[in-house]
């Protein structure tokens, strides 16, 4: 066997070509960490989102999305009397009716973004306890309350939401009155304001839907039988964590795309590394054939060039693990309904090394076998 110090020496025996490997396989690795952090971060935001202890009540027909849905205002009086296992704190029922609205935020220099309001009122609070007020009050009368990540959402600069500030809706002026936070879910990519403001706007006489909070999850399937006892109110029940597992099924397809465009530019990258190490064992064949004669094996060299060639691409992985700190963790993206934000956990790191090995191993043995394959005799004569 070879010692592992004669993979480590030959690795600087071309510095432009050391060079090369551990770019190509640094910009391999980062994609699959992007595209990774970029799934994970998708799919944990839209999981984290909806509570198993939350029903929504809407209008039969718009399963598929909220806006659309037309439930009555009384509707919410009605659910609190009838629907039995709704969550009470201080004698009062956690029960919100909530109008989901999108329509356009500009700020005073002209620039503009798309975003999702929820007219709701304090109940609200109740039914969606992850959602803290960090910063100023609730909204009243013309005032907004924004979601700490609101601002990227919409892409405006994050100063542009701060507190006091004014921003108009819908040729409406709004002062924000205060921030808020809901972390790992949609809500916090959210603009509150009053139900009444945004009934106004969005020019409805009724509201998009009842949001119930239950003690216990079980009590769903009575929740589910007084919407089939109430025909007349024409409701359909869902759980909050199913609706959102809807969306989640609806953006599948973006992350597959993620997936395959990652796969297209990293085979890109491999295929240019498979080239270039074609090109560097090629001048090399003399020198196998030479250790051939004195005694070791080809399985002995395949091994040998094997790990010269993995380290190289560790060394890859470790630029791209760097790059990824620096580059990826934290960042926020947004998407048609929120904002997440990346994160580089355990799970993105060793996919990360996983990676850099199986470049190592795949991209060396082709080259690899073709560099030993010769006779002994012709490899010796070779130039």
């Amino acid at each position: 066997m070879l010692p592992f110090s004669y993979a480590v020496r030959n690795l600087f025996r071309s510095k432009a070509r050391l060079a090369q490997t551990i770019g190509g396989s640094a910009l391999v690795v980062l994609l699959v960490m992007t595209a990774v952090a970029v799934n994970t971060g998708m799919k944990q935001v839209l999981s984290s989102s909806g509570s198993p202890h939350n029903v929504i009540l809407i209008g039969a027909g718009s399963e598929e999305s909220i806006q659309r849905s037309e439930v009555p205002d009384k509707t919410a009086g009605i659910a609190e009397a009838g629907v039995p296992g709704i969550s009470k704190r201080l004698g009062v029922r956690a029960v919100s009716s909530e109008i989901h609205y999108m329509n356009y935020l500009t700020l005073d220099d002209g620039r503009r973004g798309q975003a999702l309001i929820r007219g709701v009122t304090y109940q609200a609070l109740r039914v969606h306890p992850e959602v803290r007020l960090i910063e100023g009050t609730f909204p009243a009368a013309g005032e907004i309350m924004v979601g700490e990540l609101a601002w990227r959402k919409l892409g405006f600069p994050k100063q542009a939401l701060d507190m006091n500030s004014k921003v108009t809706l819908d040729d409406q002026t709004m002062k924000i009155s205060g921030i808020f936070a809901a972390p790992g879910t949609v809500l916090e990519s959210e603009i509150w304001a009053t139900l009444g403001d945004v009934r106004v706007l969005a020019k409805r006489d009724t509201v998009s839907c009842i949001a119930l909070r239950l003690d216990d999850p079980t009590d769903f399937a009575e929740t589910e039988l007084f919407t089939k006892q109430r025909l007349d109110l024409e409701l359909t029940a869902l759980r909050e964590s199913d609706y959102y597992a809807r969306l989640t099924a609806f953006f599948k397809p973006l992350r597959v795309m993620t997936w395959i465009t990652a796969g297209l530019i990293a085979t890109g990258a491999l295929f240019g590394g498979i080239n270039t190490l074609y090109a560097a064992f090629a001048s090399r064949v003399r020198e196998m054939a030479t250790l051939q004669a004195i005694g070791f094996g080809r399985g002995t060299l395949l091994i040998s060039l094997i790990q010269e060639s993995t380290l190289a691409c560790l060394a890859g992985t470790l630029v791209a693990s760097v790059a990824a700190l620096f580059l990826l963790d934290g960042r926020t993206i947004s998407f048609s309904i929120g904002a997440f934000t990346l994160e580089v956990s355990p799970s993105v790191a060793l996919t990360g090394i996983g990676t850099g090995v199986l470049l190592g191993l795949i991209g060396t043995v082709s080259p690899a076998i073709r560099c030993l394959n010769p006779k002994l005799p012709v490899a010796l004569r070779s130039s």
